[in-house]
């Protein structure tokens, strides 16, 4: 009987050696991490005519109960690239991206979508945000109907650049991305009221690249839309474009 005692008070007291061992193991591990939480402020989607002034709202984030930094990056999506602020002179669609990292190396992010353009009025000038519907060789369907948007930059007294020459079929109707479209080259408008415009050297479409000329360009100034063709010599495709101005 008291070997017996001996060996249960031998294994109880090993037991609680190894419990101690696991709890030394683990000590100083939080079990618990706080997710950052972002709070942006103002609206997710902005738009802003060309010039006027813009004062971005922020965010602010928290893990669990305090308040920790926030990071902010903006890039336009296709003239301007990586920027430390936003040029309202500079027509672009900018992505405002706010992160923060918690104590434990998890990060979170929001972000905000402003667009910048002008507000042409057909008679000298057709800056502008464009909603687009696109036919691809013959055939469109309704996600490339009144897709949004496309925007027509204006460079000079008659020279513009436009943010994707096949309206955005990648881009927007496919959900690709800008890096998949294929912003111009120069547009030149000799005579808006004749429609009579040349056009720059050829583009490619971005990340599929190959080699894509705009056609031909004609504006009606009543109805405020720019409809114009751009063959792509990866299908080859032709892509027949229909730009309407957008009224923010």
């Amino acid at each position: 009987m008291k070997r017996q005692i001996i060996s249960y008070l031998t294994i109880a007291i090993i037991g609680v050696l190894s419990s101690c061992d696991r709890d030394l193991e683990t000590e100083g591990i939080s079990r618990i991490t706080y997710f950052p939480d972002l709070t942006m402020e103002g609206e997710p989607i902005i738009f802003v005519e060309e010039g006027d002034p813009y004062t971005d709202a922020g965010a602010s984030a928290k893990e669990g109960e305090e308040s920790i930094e926030v990071g902010t990056s903006i890039s336009g999506s296709y003239f301007e690239g990586n920027v430390a602020s936003i040029n309202t002179t500079d027509p672009d669609t900018y992505n405002i991206t706010y992160s923060a990292t918690n104590s434990d190396g998890y990060p979170g992010l929001v972000s905000r979508t402003v667009y910048v353009a002008g507000k042409g009025n057909f008679v000298d000038d057709i800056s502008g945000l464009y909603t687009s519907t696109v036919i691809r060789n013959g055939v469109t369907g309704a996600q490339y109907t009144d897709m949004g948007y496309v925007i027509v930059r204006k460079t000079g007294a008659s020279t513009y650049l436009l943010s994707d020459v096949i309206g955005g079929y990648y881009d927007l109707g496919r959900g690709f991305g800008p890096a998949y479209a294929g912003p111009s080259s120069t547009i030149t408008a000799n005579d808006l009221s004749t429609n009579d415009f040349t056009f720059g050297p050829s583009v490619g479409i971005g990340a599929f690249g190959g080699i894509a000329d705009i056609t031909e360009m004609q504006i009606n100034a009543t109805e405020k839309t720019i409809h114009l063709k751009t063959d792509w010599d990866a299908g080859p495709y032709t892509f027949d474009v229909t730009l309407t101005q957008v009224d923010f």
